[in-house]
């Protein structure tokens, strides 16, 4: 998988499953998508979902997915895989696959993705995607997972993240960053708590995600 990013979260395990497969509760706090809600389908076969996203305050994206979860495995982790695509012309992506992994340690879960996506547009978007959304997909992977956390561990809430670390930016920008009222930055989302690299060799992508098919 193109894109690795890793969190260790120190949550009870069904409130993190809950609050990263239920499309309301996964919409709050992952940055990627403005909205996620499932469609309906055979009883049995692989959750269809729709997604979009707001690039600009007037331009919105959607596409549609289909994704399925292991929530009881022998060796006591979760997985779930997801297989997305967009016909829209404006989409700069055309579709990907990733997965996620719900590890359990002594120290909390080791919540982690790889996903890879293909972009239109030609050698346009590849240099695009090199160059700019690649990373910025990466980075809002990231300082999203640590907003899970945050919620998860410490019970600050997505919205509340999102309105401190915006109010962070411009306390920066006004340079007054010592008369902000809501404390240390202990509680701002970042996505440098997360890790961009396996912290070994790679796992392999979940044999649920071969089995998955193309939205």
């Amino acid at each position: 998988m193109g894109l690795y990013i890793e969190a260790l979260i120190r949550t009870d395990p069904e409130r993190l499953w809950q609050r990263t497969q239920e499309p309301a509760q996964h919409q709050r706090w992952d940055l990627r998508f403005t909205e996620i809600s499932h469609l309906p389908g055979p009883a049995g076969s692989a959750q269809r979902f729709r997604y979009a996203t707001r690039v600009l305050p007037f331009l919105t994206v959607a596409g549609t997915g289909t994704s399925a979860g292991e929530r009881h495995r022998e060796d006591g982790e979760r997985v779930s895989a997801l297989r997305f695509a967009s016909s829209e012309k404006l989409a700069p992506l055309s579709e990907g696959s990733g997965y996620w992994r719900y590890v359990p340690t002594a120290d909390g879960i080791r919540f982690l993705t790889g996903y890879d996506y293909r972009t239109r547009w030609g050698r346009f978007g590849a240099v695009a995607d090199r160059l700019v959304f690649r990373p910025l997909m990466g980075w809002a992977t990231a300082w999203s997972f640590d907003r899970l956390r945050l919620w998860c561990e410490r019970d600050i809430s997505p919205a509340r993240s999102l309105t401190h670390a915006l109010a962070e930016v411009l306390a920066r920008i006004l340079v007054v960053a010592v008369a902000l009222p809501f404390g240390p930055a202990a509680v701002l989302p970042a996505a440098r708590r997360c890790l961009r690299r396996p912290p070994g060799r790679p796992a392999a992508a979940p044999s649920l995600l071969a089995r998955l098919e193309r939205p």
